[in-house]
């Protein structure tokens, strides 16, 4: 008898993680293990997060919210609103693989930048970080 392979899809391996996940394991997914770690559940591992709006930018010691301690040492790319200004879309998508290179060398599973933005406001104080 030829059967038929079913497989999922991600989503729906993830839905079905976490709809057999515990309230209080969903909560713990989304508060964070510390500063700079999601937090594991079953079947799901902790990952790291990096911020990273012009390069990845990863502590190397101890996590403080400001960054003071020791950085691995990395790209520092010129910031979005800049690179946005090229108009050089091939320029943008090397920028985006070797993010994604250096991500990876350092076991990082979600870099926090660059964004995308509309600039409302010319002194909004973070809009160099957006495309």
């Amino acid at each position: 008898m030829g059967g038929r392979i079913v497989t999922m899809t991600t989503r729906q391996r993830a839905e079905q993680i976490v709809t057999a996940l515990p309230l209080t394991d969903r909560i713990r997914l989304v508060s964070g293990r510390d500063f700079w770690h999601t937090a594991a559940a079953p079947g799901v591992p902790s990952v790291m997060l990096t911020d990273g709006p012009h390069g990845l930018r990863k502590q190397g010691g101890p996590a403080d919210h400001v960054g003071l301690a020791d950085a691995v040492p990395a790209t520092c790319f010129p910031v979005a609103a800049t690179l946005a200004s090229s108009w050089d879309a091939s320029l943008l998508e090397e920028v985006g693989a070797a993010l994604g290179r250096e991500a990876r060398a350092e076991d990082v599973a979600v870099l926090l930048g660059p964004g995308l933005n509309l600039k409302r406001h010319p002194r909004g104080g973070r809009n160099f970080e957006y495309f």
